[in-house]
């Protein structure tokens, strides 16, 4: 499982160190086009003040933009954490057909967690969801940066 999938979520995971280092919650996507990386982003709203710049919405924002259209189809989006409703109803409006996460999302989760968007077959596209890629090292990276920002009093 973790063979072509666990290459293209280590990139996920260097995004997510990079968000880490910035003091953004530790998430990181990458967006794979005909096996070739053609965007990598993580997450920002600290630094943006944007309550939408999480990781996926950056990263298809830039694949699109890489693409020139809108709809990314024939593409693979990687990310760290199982995508929220937010980012999985970008993944349906985005046409992407496949989404590869990490780690579930217990609290947000909306491919497999809490909802199941991506996969609900009364919206007009539907895209195929795989959980657990590389998911220790995933889960890792966000119980660090939490218990980090416990130590030091945060929220």
């Amino acid at each position: 499982m973790n063979g072509e999938h666990g290459l293209f979520m280590r990139y996920a995971l260097e995004e997510a160190r990079r968000a880490f280092d910035e003091g953004e919650v530790p998430v990181g996507a990458v967006v794979v086009h005909e096996n070739r990386l053609i965007a990598a982003a993580h997450n920002q709203r600290e630094t943006l003040r944007d309550p939408t710049a999480h990781a996926e919405m950056i990263a298809m924002t830039q694949a699109a933009d890489a693409l020139g259209s809108w709809r990314l189809l024939d593409c693979r989006l990687y990310v760290t954490l199982e995508p929220c409703p937010m980012c999985a109803g970008a993944v349906v409006q985005a046409r992407l057909p496949l989404v590869i996460y990490g780690t579930t999302d217990p609290k947000a989760g909306a491919c497999h967690s809490l909802y199941q968007i991506t996969e609900d077959a009364r919206l007009n596209h539907q895209a195929t969801v795989l959980g657990g890629v590389l998911r220790d090292e995933c889960r890792q990276i966000l119980q660090e940066f939490f218990a980090q920002q416990r130590a030091m009093g945060k929220k």
